[in-house]
């Protein structure tokens, strides 16, 4: 039997897979252990593109490897001005696809305090400007929100110099509000990872502040790499220190293989892997699920040889993916 007429079935294999990501799925609003939430694929990322380009380009096998990232669901990033006609199409192709868009707000002032991906809003006003565009689009649409990765947790460490906590505080809080207000919106505040904030005792006060407890709970591990038993163990120790009975959501993207032991360890580390597909079926009535939050594949910053913040790397999306058992 020739390679090609092999390669070609693999590349068959990987459209119906896509179809299969495609099929409808329960709401988002539903009962602790009930079925699991199907989330939203994206026909149209970079992964997406690329598999479909190394097919036209006879890198078949190298296909068929990046398909473990182009049919799983991934959130859709919004850093950039003007967010509503975007985070409408979103949603609007996820409920006609009978699914659940996952989407992440990122564009706090002083955001990533000026570093790899530096940007945001220009001062509070339009702040609340912009997060009112962003809910408004939402409209009746089911979504899970993530609210500002890094943002606690560079006020907390005190990473951001001359930046106003209390404003950025009463502005993540005036976030999760009007979020909330969407019907069908879940919202996660985010609350850094295991590693960055050891004692969680320093998170309790600044997440009261900014309204963790009018959201559905926090978000731990974005955009970085520890497993999910330590990230767990980690939102378990943090949802009693804030009293009641917080849930939390995991980023198990790129955490395959664990942290890297090195310098920069959270900034395209070499030798990591994909992990846990992303599920509401969690076996921890704590953790309602483990997103794909951060895009495998779309670079860290420019570190390491990688290009801007958030641009997609061919490279080493094909790493992650070869290195993964998902």
């Amino acid at each position: 039997m020739s390679f090609l007429p092999a390669a070609r079935r693999l590349v068959v294999a990987v459209l119906a897979l896509a179809a299969l990501a495609a099929a409808p799925a329960p709401a988002p609003d539903r009962d602790e252990g009930d079925d699991d939430v199907s989330f939203w694929v994206n026909p149209d990322t970079g992964a997406a593109r690329q598999a479909a380009a190394w097919s036209r380009q006879g890198r078949f096998a190298d296909a068929w490897t990046l398909a473990r990232i182009s049919v799983r669901a991934q959130a859709e990033w919004f850093s950039q001005d003007d967010p509503g006609p975007r985070v409408r199409s979103v949603v609007e192709r996820a409920a006609e696809a009978e699914r659940v868009p996952v989407l992440v707000a990122y564009f706090v002032p002083d955001r990533d305090c000026g570093a790899y991906s530096a940007g945001g809003a220009s001062d509070g006003d339009h702040y609340r400007r912009w997060i009112d565009d962003f809910a408004a689009a939402l409209g009746p649409h089911g979504a899970y929100v993530v609210v500002e990765p890094d943002a606690v947790a560079h006020a907390v460490a005190e990473d951001c110099e001359g930046a106003d906590d209390e404003e950025r505080y009463e502005l993540l809080a005036y976030a999760v509000d009007r979020l909330k207000r969407q019907a069908g919106t879940r919202v996660y505040l985010d609350a850094g990872n295991a590693g960055w904030i050891p004692q969680v005792r320093r998170l309790v006060t600044p997440l009261r502040l900014a309204g963790v407890e009018r959201a559905d709970g926090f978000a731990l591990n974005v955009s970085n790499f520890h497993t999910d038993e330590v990230s767990a163990a980690y939102g378990h120790e943090l949802a009693r220190a804030l009293g009641g009975e917080p849930h939390f959501v995991i980023d198990s993207s790129r955490n395959g293989n664990g942290p890297y032991e090195g310098d920069e360890p959270w900034c395209n580390p070499p030798g990591r892997a994909l992990g846990r597909a992303p599920t509401t079926r969690t076996g921890d009535p704590a953790v309602d699920a483990y997103l794909w939050i951060k895009r495998p594949g779309e670079s860290d910053g420019t570190c390491r040889g990688g290009p801007a913040a958030g641009r997609w790397w061919p490279r080493y999306a094909l790493e992650l993916a070869r290195n993964s058992l998902v």
